[in-house]
């Protein structure tokens, strides 16, 4: 099959529409769900945390079965494994798109991030034995992170224009007639790679991991309810850190491990790293406040949702490989610190602009896009030039690893801050009642003002608006900081390499 590809140079190319398509749809499932969540949380009656859930279960398995996806693909090959995956990717999509309540539909969402780690390791891999030319290679890889960094900030955009037209669960159904027409041409085009029988999969260090990160959510998550249990949340968290930190113990003892953590020494790629987990946690954590506000706060349909958004990842598209061809010039440090700073300015901006004129907000969301476009395509690219040829498939896991994990955190933690703030500022008038459900979010607070009478519903509605856009401005600023954080952690990383 590799015989194929090096013959025809359209097969080639052919291979990275294949790979881009996956990829595209994999980082997609991480934010495609934003529109739909009112709509979502009101068919299936979820609460806040449940609504937590169901969008991160998904980046939790990705994440947390990610490096062990990748050293079995290099045990089994990876085109099987890519095929597999789509397969489990579709018939995931099929069940979440049907999920008759919550608890389905976020099982069907952790099956679907079961999926995209059997895919995600192997759309890299399969890229380098494709390209074997060197050119060649660095525009596949540099298309390939192009869509990674536009990918999620368009999920919404899609989301919001299936709204349109059809119910939720077409923002999972679309997804199954792309795999079923990726499958064949996979077959048939992908070539198959050499497997290495030798290579040992490490069942227990991944559930280790995934374990550890969920148990961290949770505890998070119970920080962020209305009426939290503290002791809960602590013992949560605590479990998850010693989790993680057996998982980390585990691996340093293993012969062949899965994360060799004496590759974070070089600073470059430790810098990078850093960076793709901070603009990712920035940018869905941001997205996931945002388009709520634009439906629920504003009003706005889920296809005017998508287009307000729209700016956001044209701009990430744009510069993604304006980022590469800078990347030889600026260097990765100056780059990184440079485009996540950018990004924070961006971010700001619309904090300070939310209520301006329209192209006043356009703006800020294309610079907010440009810069998180340009910070998580310099940080892919950086991850795998650091790292020396033998570490390519383990450097390309934690590349992947930091985008996934930067998501889960974003929405766990600004999804988290989002809700406490919330119910925090929610401070209705003496005379108007306010049910113990609508503390919960702002979904539940409008569908009970719908059943008070008289001038009641309307009060309590604006008063859980204007709480929600407290929300708004703590998750902004929050987001803000967290990529200012990661431009600091950047340069004083590279001062002391």
């Amino acid at each position: 099959m590799s015989v194929v590809c090096s013959r025809r140079p359209c097969a080639r190319w052919l291979v990275l529409a294949i790979v881009s398509v996956a990829l595209l749809l994999i980082v997609m499932d991480m934010t495609v769900l934003y529109t739909a969540l009112p709509r979502l949380t009101q068919a299936l009656g979820a609460s806040a945390s449940e609504q937590l859930w169901i969008v991160n279960s998904y980046g939790l398995a990705v994440s947390g079965l990610l490096l062990g996806m990748g050293a079995l693909g290099d045990r089994a090959g990876h085109k099987r494994l890519f095929m597999l995956g789509m397969g489990v990717f579709g018939l995931a999509s099929l069940a979440a798109a049907y999920a008759p309540g919550p608890a389905l539909l976020i099982a069907a969402r952790a099956a679907l991030g079961v999926g995209a780690a059997m895919m995600m390791p192997a759309t890299l891999s399969i890229l380098q034995l494709t390209f074997t030319d060197d050119r060649e290679r660095a525009v596949a890889i540099g298309i390939w992170a192009s869509v990674a960094s536009g990918g999620a900030a368009l999920g919404p955009v899609l989301g919001g224009l299936l709204l349109e037209h059809f119910w939720w669960g077409s923002v999972f159904l679309i997804n199954v007639p792309i795999v079923l027409a990726a499958l064949p041409l996979t077959a048939r085009f992908v070539p198959r790679g050499a497997c290495n029988a030798s290579r040992p999969w490490d069942l227990p260090g991944s559930l280790q991991a995934m374990a550890g990160m969920i148990l961290c959510a949770y505890g998070l998550k119970e920080l962020g309810r209305p009426a939290p249990s503290y002791a809960l949340a602590a013992c949560a968290a605590l479990a998850g850190a010693w989790t993680l930190a057996r998982f980390a113990r585990r691996q340093r003892r293993q012969p062949d491990p899965m994360v060799d953590f004496a590759i974070f020494r070089n600073g470059e790629f430790a810098s990078a790293a850093a960076a793709a987990l901070f603009a990712a946690a920035a940018l869905l954590g941001m997205e996931l406040a945002f388009s709520q506000r634009l439906q629920l706060v504003l009003g706005l349909s889920p296809f005017e949702a998508a287009l307000w958004i729209l700016p956001l990842p044209l701009a990430a598209f744009a510069s993604g490989p304006l980022a590469g061809l800078l990347l030889p010039r600026l260097g990765s440090r100056s780059l990184l610190a440079g485009s996540l700073v950018m990004s924070a300015l961006g971010m700001l901006g619309y904090l300070l602009a939310q209520d301006m004129a329209a192209h006043v907000q356009v703006t800020c969301l294309a610079v907010l896009g440009a810069g998180l476009g340009a910070a998580m395509t310099s940080a892919s690219a950086t991850i795998m030039q650091s790292a020396p040829p033998e570490r390519a498939g383990m450097a390309a896991s934690i590349e992947e690893v930091s985008y996934e994990l930067g998501g889960a955190l974003g929405v766990t933690l600004l999804g988290s801050l989002l809700s406490a703030v919330y119910a925090r500022a929610l401070d209705a008038p003496p005379a108007v009642p306010v049910p113990p459900a609508a503390r919960d979010s702002l979904d539940a607070a409008l569908e009970a003002a719908r059943h008070l009478a008289g001038g009641a519903g309307e009060a309590l509605a604006a008063t859980a608006r204007a709480a929600f856009d407290t929300g708004f401005a703590a998750v902004m600023a929050a987001a803000a900081l967290l990529l200012l954080g990661g431009a600091a952690l950047v340069m004083l990383n590279g001062r002391r390499a």
